[in-house]
């Protein structure tokens, strides 16, 4: 096989398949390759959970098939998933706790099932920070019990544990390292965005109900949504337009119609900046950091030059401690582990938690703070508490917070540094993106990150692919 792998895009993929340089067959293989090569060896990278057996024999069918009429983007491309979300393959979804090491799901998540539909192969399920980092405290990013530690490609063995980001750090690291051409992750609060900007690739957050959660493990339903993970934003724009869709299990995607799109590539426009209005507020940048402060003072200089105004601006911060999360948390994962299979050792979170303490050297190395207090929590969805701080999130990160700021300097997007002011648009249900934004002399990613109001995913990857284009920081791990 005479094609370069490294760094390929959807685009150079389908051209090679057209002019019969390539198959998808010798795509998956050299893909399981570098697995084999820099994550399982020599640098171990720790990113992959599980490959899917299967993965060659869907690959030879949809070569077959491409004969025959089969195309779209990501027709014949492997895609690794994040291991909170359920697929029919010969791999469980654990979400990194060795209480579901055994659970095989009955069918597919509804994005999985749409991955499959456009012809993508389903290559593997990806390391994860444990129950999605909500699992304990003073734990590095990129941890579960089950998998171990996910390695930053940009620094193994160099950066400190937990500089990987989560909590999809297996898709952030995997991707960075070229072991599929795009990956997905999920977020409920920066858990895209962060190990995105932490790997140097482009990560969407969408507008909550703009992809399906159904057969995605959760943690809260006000906030959680899957999101595209890829090296390009045309690459991430491409995948979460396979990923829309009306769900009728997920009443939130019931909003999507009329506002999702199949397809954002019409969006990918190298003069997206060209008479934008950007805000940013200085003290979601890092000052702690010169180099990194150094880094956005560039982005920011870098769209003015593309035809941005930049204006500063203060986003209205309520300091307020909302345990919606923990309620949601204890409801959602009492209803998904009431439809496991019965061989699995846990039918409700209180089960995790015994089962954990049975071998807490093991199951809890760094304790279960955080499942213990959601088990305290009410799981009535109209508990006065809960309700009571819902209303506050709500209001405080929209209609008090980023609704105001936006409608007062008539901004199209916010600008942050990597996930650091992810909370208000999860929070509110808004969609984010990030996209690489330069290195520090260590080699450590930033990332920048554009956030705006709900359903502005098409301005959002306007705006993202014409810095993309025109400052290129995206450079492939060294170590690799």
């Amino acid at each position: 096989m005479d094609f370069e792998i490294k760094e390929s895009t959807t685009y150079e993929i389908q051209q090679a398949f057209a002019t019969n340089q390539l198959t998808s067959v010798e795509l998956v293989q050299a893909y399981l390759d570098r697995i084999e090569k820099f994550d399982k060896n020599g640098p171990k990278i720790n990113s992959v959970l599980s490959l899917n057996p299967n993965a060659l024999e869907i690959a030879a069918e949809l070569d077959v098939m491409r004969a025959h009429g089969g195309n779209g983007p990501l027709y014949g491309i492997p895609v690794l998933l994040k291991d909170n979300i359920e697929t029919t393959d010969q791999m469980p979804t654990t979400a990194g706790a060795i209480a579901l090491q055994h659970n095989f799901a009955k069918e597919d998540a509804f994005a999985a099932a749409q991955l499959r539909k456009a012809g993508a192969i389903i290559l593997g399920k990806v390391n994860m920070s444990e129950w999605a980092y909500f699992m304990t405290q003073n734990v590095p990013s990129g941890y579960s019990g089950l998998g171990g530690q996910v390695l930053n490609p940009y620094g193994p063995g160099t950066f400190e544990a937990g500089t990987v980001g989560g909590s999809s750090a297996g898709t952030g690291a995997s991707i960075a390292s070229n072991f599929a051409v795009v990956g997905i992750g999920t977020e409920t609060s920066g858990s895209i965005l962060s190990p995105a900007s932490a790997n140097s690739i482009v990560g969407i957050k969408p507008t909550v109900g703009l992809v399906s959660r159904t057969g995605i493990i959760p943690i809260a339903k006000s906030q959680d949504t899957a999101g595209p993970m890829a090296r390009t934003v045309a690459d991430a724009a491409i995948t979460l337009g396979v990923l829309t869709g009306v769900d009728p299990r997920d009443p939130a995607t019931q909003l999507s119609e009329g506002k999702a799109l199949a397809d954002y590539r019409p969006h990918l426009k190298k003069n997206g900046l060209q008479g934008a209005k950007i805000g940013v507020d200085i003290s979601f940048l890092n000052d702690e950091e010169p180099e990194e402060r150094a880094i956005m003072d560039e982005v920011i200089e870098s769209l003015k030059s593309l035809g941005a105004v930049v204006e500063e601006v203060t986003i209205p911060v309520q300091p307020f401690q909302s345990d919606v999360l923990w309620y949601e948390f204890k409801k959602g994962i009492n209803d998904y582990l009431g439809r496991v299979s019965d061989d699995l050792p846990v039918k409700s979170l209180a089960d995790v938690i015994e089962f954990n303490k049975l071998d807490p050297g093991i199951r809890m190395k760094f304790g279960q703070i955080e499942l213990e207090k959601a088990l305290g929590m009410s799981d009535d969805p109209t508990d006065p508490i809960y309700l009571e701080h819902r209303e506050t999130d709500l209001r405080t990160s929209a209609a008090e917070g980023i609704d105001v700021v936006m409608a007062k300097h008539n901004l199209d997007a916010l600008l942050f540094q990597d996930n650091r002011g992810a909370a208000m648009p999860a929070k509110a249900g808004y969609p984010s993106i990030t996209v690489p934004a330069g290195y520090t002399s260590k080699g450590m990613p930033v990332g920048a990150t554009f956030s705006a109001l709900a359903w502005s995913e098409p301005r959002l990857i306007e705006l993202a692919y014409a810095f993309e284009q025109a400052t290129n920081k995206r450079i492939a791990p060294n170590a690799l």
